[in-house]
Parts: structure tokens; C-alpha cells; sequence
């Protein structure tokens, strides 16, 4: 590998123009792509497999018209006024009528009628003989010229009210243009001095990135740069590389985005990795360059094939172990999810050979510029001296003290760990938006005027047990009063029953919120086809509908969680294995890891969940964490935490190969590697953390995980936690058994035989030629 990069950068390095052009003509297929199709960003996140989809396909199978994505208008009159007044009710009624009467949104009367409703009393009501009058909830149909108005209710006090209405299908295949006319009419309301605030399932899906977050991160990227390569081209060069990596492989994403199913999150993840890691790996490329050429007295041209073919070993399998950690995310079978993993990998990739192809094309360029001939005059002796004073009395201490250490910090990290065991997970609902947002105020309104389960409609298909009975107006009546008289239920609608009559859709309101624990027993119950509804009226029920949905998916990916750990788990022993031909090695750095990623879950619990640091980090009230960030931040976290062990161990194997025994092997690799990897680890924290003050809650918690996870890793594990255990094992850290040796491939990550190959190629060319 290390001979076959080492040509790979010289011939990049001689010829960059060929490597310069093809990587401008990649970019321009991609942008040329990228005009003619256009981006087309989601937000449906369809979960093969759960028994909410089931019970959707199945809808859309027999009654396709209520199949479809759900969406809310809430109308709100200014305070302490009514909206019953008749110039509000006539601009209400106009606004209901325009939406209904667009295509591909279901008026209720109409699909009653249709599918045969088992009656036409007002389906927003419940009948006056289900709920005892002192239990009458707090608010009603919209009445207007004697007549309700379909999917409206209105609170008691007359200040808010409630559209909700159904498109015939999913709002990712919506055409843009119904969404608009839909926002249009609702806003007409507004000249009658009233407020309308649309659900977020009628937003428009916005391309969330090219902001702030990016310019934090890349500024003190650039900082750090420049003040651990001292100079400003060197310290150019990464960004650049980086920019372009994360410009081809994002815009590559949307680019095709018109043929997959993208979300918003997709794209941002992607550009968080491709940022960190292209920088990263474009940072060690040049400062082994700068160092060949200042402590080697190597040309530029020698030095930059040699780096390349070193520590773009490295590279090489630090970018592998990122790939296969995202690609790993594919045996959960969630599409949303698989699709998010694969770009994000695509966005590793890129950057990678960006790095080992373009990257020593571009010091070709530069040169011998690459070194300023004042840091040639001065090697940076003292500056060198005083970080290697720094990083020497650091690790002197760590392997002196590395028992007390080591109990230390498996002691932090597990109390650190333990608000893991109370962590909830769900898709963040309005009820976690900040107060001033349109989403939250919406929530709460709806809430304070007709319950928090008003939030989170579920809806139910109802089948008889027995093949040939069929749904009767009279048994499907019964069903949605026994229905109304569970505890967490607020409002029960028949919606109607099939043609063939074995299959009836209800409309189900809970009384809790949609991210309740509540909710989610309520669910359970009326799926148990155990439970004493289900046995009386001899049917079985499936529940679908957003809420439940998120419900599924939290279940299912709290399910795999574990078998994923395994994965991450086998596959660092194997990869780790391979490349430092050790067992202690491997075993060490997974263990790590898997204190690293649990401390960073508690405090992420802590701090999102029960909201410590609200203020701070820029929002208002805490609840669940995203259902999939841990397992996505879990794969993630692996992949480059294997980096820091890979760059740092690395070293220290290379130390001993060379001749260091015992702890002087730990001392000298760390010294060499320390500085290198903390700017990297500086750098990419930065990147991640940037992201933690965006608007959206979901982003936040992504990129503050991220940002935690490297921190803890990087500066408690593997700068403070690997130095004293391989103290502890000494020479002993790199036993690997004969029969193992022998079977396994040399990968030679550190160079060696490159090195030995240039030597005796050197010798040979400075041998006297025979006359």
C-alpha cells in the first residue's frame, strides 16, 4: 500500500495539471448535474417493516384516498378576542373551502360519502351519550350558518382553532404547487386580523446549509492551521482540499436527489464529516511533508511522495474505518437512514482521494514554497523544543501515574455514562421548539385549547377476526364509543368503511402528547389483539399516522442498537488487528471507544434531554433526543476515533520498530504524533460544534454529540487513557501470536518497506560505478 501511494503522490506531484483538471471536471459534471435536475429535498422518513408502515401500505393498498401525509392549519384571533365574529368566520370559511377544493387534499364529507361513513352527524363531536357532561372537553365543532365545518374545531373561549385535513398522498410526492395553494389560502385569513400558523409537514423542506455553522468551523479551522503549520499557504491548502471534497460530494448529493429520497439532515452530515475529515487528512499529509523537509532536510518533491506514502497509509485506512462504520448503518434497514450513511461515506471517499491524489498535486505547485526560508534557517528549534517540552512532561506524567490515571478516567466516564440508562428517544415535535418559533407557539396553542394529543393524531384500521364478517355501520358505532371511553383517548372519528366492508378507518386523538410515554402504551393497547376492545368487538386494530410512525421507528432502531454496537465492535478487533499486528492493541482502543460514546450520550442526555445548559446552547426546553443520533453519532464516532489511534498508535509502533523499548516507545511516538492530532482533533470539533447553534433542535444535537464525542475521545482517551495502558503492558502491548503473524497480511501502515526500498535505492545510486 505504502509503495503503491508513494508513486501515486510522486507522479501527482511531477504532472499536477492531469490531477487538477480531473478533479475541475468532476466538480463541473456534478454542478451541471446539479442545474439540470435541481434539488429536491424531504422530509419522509419511511420505516420498512414497523407496524405503523404495514398498516399504511396496507391503507394505501385498499383505501389509497386516506392514505396519504397528514397536515394542521391553527387559526389564532389576537387576545383575549373570538374568532366567531362574522368577518372572521366568512375569511376562516373561505380559506377551509379553497384548500378543499384543491386537488389532492380529501374533503371528509366527500371521502364519508365515498366509502360509506356510518353516519352524517358531525364526526368532530362525540355524541353527547359517550361522555358524561362534567367530562365534556373543552371545545367543538366550527359552526357556521347552522352548519360544522368539516376537520375545524374551535376552543371554548373562542380564540383558537383547529384545521385538520388529509392529502390523498405522502407530502413527498406532493407536488410543490399544492402546498403553495394550500399556504396561500390559509393565508388570507390574515386580513381579518387573524393568525395562521401552518404544521411543519407543510413547509417547505429548506436546503440547511452555507451558514454560520460552516463559517465557525472553517475560520478556526483556519487558525489552528496556521498556527500548527506556521505558515499561510501550507495552512491554505487543507481548507481548499476540504471545500472541494464536501462542494463535489454534497453537491453530488443533490444533484440525484430528484431519484432518491433525501432529507434535510442528509446533506449537513454529510458536509459536517467531509469538512472535519478532508481537513484532518490533508493536515497530516502536509505537516509530515513540513517535517521531512525541515527535520530530514528533504526536497519538496521527495518529501511530498514520502508523506504521502507514510502517513497516506494512514489516511487511507482512517477513511476506510469511517466508510465501513457509516456503511454498517445498512444492515438496519431503515431507507432514510441507509441513504443519510451511504452519502456521508461517499463524502469520506471523496475527500480521501481528493487528499491523496489532488492534495500532492497541488505541492507540486507550490514547491519548495511549501517551507519559507526562514523556517528552513530556523527549523523551528525552539518553538519545536517548547511543544515537545509540553507534550513530554504531559506524557512523563500520564505513564508515571497511569494507574491512578487510568482509575480516573474509567471513573469520570462512567458517572459521565450513567443518565444513559434514563435516555428517551423520539423525532423532536413542536413541544421542543424555542418559544419564538411558529412551530412551538402553534403547539402550545393547540394544546392550551383543545389538549397536547391534538398534536399527534394517530389513525386506525379496524378488520374482523373472521375472514367473511364484515364492518357494519351499527358495530363500527359501537367500536368508537367503547374506543372513547379509554383513559387517554380525547376524540374518537369513524372516517368510514371500505367498499368491500371488512375494513374501517377511524380517526383517534389521544389526551397526551405525541412524544408522551403515554402515547406510546396507548398504541401498544390498541395493537394488543388481546385487549378487552379488541376481544368484545371481535376485531384486530393497526395504528399508523406521524405520531405512530415515530413511535415505530424509536422502537426499532432502541432494538438494533445493541446488535449494532456488536458490528462497530468485531469490526474494530479485525481492522485494528490487521493494522497494528496486535491483540492487546485492538481490545485497548474498543474498550475506549466504548467509554468515549457512552460518557458522551450521558452528558447529551443531560443536557437535552433535562436541559442543563439550555440557555447557553440555545434552546429553550428539553425532551427526547433524535431516535437515530445515537446510532448514526455511534458510527460515526468510531470510524474517527479509530483515526486518533490509528495516527497516534501508529507512532508509537513506529517508535518501536525502530528500535524504542518499553515505555520509551510510548514516550517518543506520542511526542512525534501529540501535536499533529490534537490540531486535528481541535479542528474537527470546531466543524462539529459550529453546528450546535443552528435553528433546528434536530442538527444541534447531532453536531454536539459529534463535538463532545471527539473531545472526550481525543483528549481523555486516547491523549491520556492509551499512553498509560500501554505503559502498563509495555513491549508486551505488541505480542500477536506466531500462527496469527503468519496468516496475517502485512498492510505496512507505517512505511517501513518503502522506507528500506529508498534507502537501498539511495545506497545503490551512491555506489562508485565500475569503469
Amino acid at each position: 500500500m505504502s509503495t503503491f501511494l508513494y508513486r501515486v503522490g510522486k507522479s501527482a506531484y511531477d504532472k499536477p495539471w492531469y490531477f487538477i483538471i480531473s478533479w475541475i471536471a468532476i466538480l463541473g459534471i456534478v454542478f451541471t448535474t446539479l442545474g439540470v435536475n435541481g434539488i429536491h429535498i424531504g422530509s419522509e422518513m419511511k420505516i420498512e417493516g414497523t407496524e405503523a408502515q404495514k398498516v399504511l401500505d396496507q391503507l394505501a393498498k385498499e383505501l389509497p384516498e386516506a392514505s396519504g401525509g397528514q397536515a394542521s392549519v391553527l387559526f389564532k384571533a389576537p387576545k383575549g378576542e373570538r374568532l366567531d365574529t362574522p368577518e372572521r368566520l366568512n375569511a376562516i370559511s373561505k380559506a377551509i373551502h379553497e384548500v378543499y377544493s384543491l386537488d389532492y387534499v380529501i374533503n371528509p364529507v366527500k371521502l364519508a360519502s365515498k366509502t360509506g361513513a356510518p353516519s352524517q352527524e358531525n364526526p368532530q363531536s362525540p355524541k353527547t351519550n359517550q361522555v358524561a357532561p362534567a367530562e365534556m372537553p373543552p371545545y367543538g365543532p366550527l359552526i357556521i350558518n347552522n352548519q360544522p365545518v368539516p376537520g375545524v374545531m374551535i376552543s371554548s373561549n373562542g380564540n383558537v382553532a383547529l384545521f385538520q385535513f388529509q392529502f390523498t398522498v405522502q407530502q413527498m410526492s406532493l407536488p410543490e404547487s399544492v402546498t403553495d395553494s394550500v399556504i396561500k389560502a390559509i393565508k388570507t385569513v390574515e386580513d381579518a386580523d387573524i393568525i395562521a400558523l401552518p404544521s411543519d409537514t407543510l413547509k417547505k423542506p429548506e436546503v440547511p446549509i452555507g451558514g454560520t455553522a460552516e463559517i465557525i468551523g472553517i475560520r478556526v479551522a483556519a487558525v489552528v492551521l496556521l498556527l500548527t503549520l506556521g505558515s499561510v499557504v501550507a495552512a491554505g491548502l487543507p481548507l481548499l482540499t476540504a471545500i472541494l471534497g464536501v462542494a463535489i460530494s454534497v453537491g453530488g448529493a443533490f444533484a440525484i436527489s430528484n431519484f432518491i429520497n433525501i432529507t434535510d439532515i442528509t446533506p449537513v452530515l454529510a458536509l459536517m464529516i467531509g469538512l472535519a475529515v478532508g481537513i484532518d487528512y490533508s493536515l497530516f499529509i502536509v505537516n509530515r511533508q513540513r517535517r521531512m523537509i525541515l527535520d530530514q532536510g528533504l526536497s519538496a518533491r521527495a518529501a511530498a511522495s514520502r508523506a504521502i506514502g507514510t502517513a497516506g497509509s494512514a489516511v487511507f485506512f482512517a477513511g476506510l474505518t469511517v466508510i465501513i462504520a457509516l456503511c454498517g448503518l445498512l444492515v438496519i434497514g431503515i431507507e432514510f437512514l441507509s441513504t443519510m450513511a451511504i452519502i456521508a461515506a461517499v463524502s469520506v471517499l471523496v475527500n480521501v482521494l481528493i487528499t491523496l491524489t489532488l492534495l500532492p498535486a497541488l505541492l507540486g505547485l507550490i514547491g519548495e514554497r511549501i517551507c519559507s526560508p526562514k523556517a528552513r534557517r530556523k527549523k523551528n528549534i525552539h518553538k519545536t523544543e517548547a511543544h515537545q517540552g509540553i507534550a513530554h512532561s504531559w506524557v512523563k506524567g500520564v505513564v508515571k501515574y497511569r494507574w491512578p490515571i487510568i482509575i480516573g478516567v474509567i471513573a469520570i466516564l462512567g458517572i459521565a455514562a450513567i443518565p444513559v440508562t434514563k435516555m428517551e428517544m423520539a423525532i423532536p415535535s413542536g413541544a421542543t421548539a424555542n418559544l419564538d418559533t411558529p412551530a412551538r407557539q402553534s403547539y402550545d396553542a393547540i394544546s392550551e385549547g383543545f389538549g397536547e394529543g391534538f398534536n399527534g393524531p394517530l389513525l386506525l384500521v379496524t378488520e374482523p377476526k373472521g375472514s367473511s364478517s364484515k364492518v357494519t355501520p351499527a358495530m363500527l358505532n359501537m367500536l368508537v364509543q367503547d374506543l372513547q371511553k379509554h383513559e387517554n383517548v380525547s376524540l374518537v372519528t369513524p372516517m368510514g368503511i371500505n367498499k368491500n366492508g371488512d375494513m374501517a378507518i377511524i380517526s383517534l386523538i389521544p389526551k397526551s402528547g405525541p412524544n408522551d410515554k403515554e402515547t406510546k402504551n396507548l398504541v401498544e393497547d390498541l395493537r394488543d389483539s388481546d385487549s378487552s376492545i379488541a376481544k368484545t368487538h371481535h376485531v384486530k386494530m393497526g395504528v399508523t399516522g406521524f405520531t405512530a410512525i415515530n413511535i415505530d421507528m424509536s422502537s426499532k432502531l432502541a432494538e438494533v442498537f445493541p446488535l449494532y454496537i456488536g458490528i462497530i465492535v468485531i469490526l474494530s478487533l479485525i481492522i485494528l488487528l490487521l493494522v497494528f499486528r496486535s491483540l492487546m492493541v485492538p481490545i485497548k482502543a474498543t474498550v475506549g471507544f466504548l467509554l468515549s460514546v457512552l460518557a458522551t450520550f450521558g452528558i447529551t442526555t443531560t443536557v437535552f434531554q433535562w436541559g442543563y445548559l439550555h440557555s447557553l446552547l440555545g434552546f429553550d426546553t428539553g425532551g427526547p433526543l433524535l431516535s437515530f443520533m445515537p446510532i448514526l453519532v455511534t458510527g460515526i464516532l468510531y470510524g474517527l476515533a479509530m483515526d486518533y489511534q490509528v495516527f497516534l498508535v501508529s507512532s508509537m509502533r513506529e517508535s518501536y520498530i525502530h528500535g524504542h523499548r518499553g515505555n520509551e516507545s510510548v514516550i517518543h511516538g506520542y511526542q512525534l504524533a501529540s501535536r499533529v492530532v490534537l490540531a486535528a482533533a481541535v479542528i474537527m470539533v470546531s466543524v462539529f460544534a459550529g453546528f450546535i447553534f443552528t435553528d433546528d433542535i434536530m442538527i444541534k444535537q447531532i453536531g454536539f454529540a459529534l463535538a463532545l464525542g471527539i473531545l472526550i475521545d481525543t483528549f481523555i482517551v486516547r491523549m491520556t487513557l492509551v499512553p498509560a495502558v500501554m505503559a502498563i503492558f509495555g513491549d508486551k502491548a505488541w505480542w500477536l501470536p506466531k500462527w496469527l503473524d503468519r496468516i496475517l497480511p502485512n498492510l505496512d501502515v507505517e512505511g517501513d518497506k518503502l522506507i528500506a526500498q529508498l534507502k537501498a535505492k539511495e545506497s545503490t545510486d551512491n555506489m562508485p560505478h565500475a569503469r
